[in-house]
């Protein structure tokens, strides 16, 4: 498995993943959009995302992480959005490699922690969060310190 950081020319390939994942999320398909969105944010510099490429060189996994900023830490940090494996590709150990670039892009921005969302219905998705280290705060959030 590779895992490359997402540019204009890996666009086509994580579009249709990220497409997949707003219909997780019960939103209507919309690849185009998909791809637009995805687009202007690396245009823009708004957002990080990595993809998971299996041997075959197929696009199975994906991670966006906004940048955001602590008043309290001084700090840039990290929202981890996005996170999302086809179907076929689960329990292959694809999330954790994703999640695993997310903490080293945050230790390489000197980031002192990352932050997430999750419904808290997704309980799949929370016992991976922690099983990585993330800590519950709300029934949505989770917080992971970077050392």
């Amino acid at each position: 498995m590779e895992i490359i950081k997402v540019d204009l020319s890996s666009l086509e390939e994580v579009a249709p993943l990220f497409d997949s994942y707003r219909v997780f999320y019960r939103q209507t398909t919309d690849l185009a959009g998909a791809t637009q969105f995805l687009k202007e944010r690396i245009e823009n510099g708004e957002s990080v995302i990595f993809l998971a490429k299996s041997e075959k060189g197929e696009a199975i996994g994906f991670i966006q992480l906004y940048p955001i900023f602590s008043s309290v830490s001084m700090a840039k940090t990290w929202l981890l959005n996005d996170l999302f494996v086809h179907p076929e590709h689960r329990k292959k150990s694809v999330a954790t490699k994703l999640m695993d670039r997310a903490k080293a892009l945050a230790k390489s921005t000197n980031s002192p922690w990352i932050l997430l969302e999750t419904e808290a219905s997704n309980h799949r998705a929370q016992a991976l969060y922690e099983k990585i280290g993330f800590k519950k705060t709300t029934d949505y959030f989770y917080f992971l310190e970077v050392k």
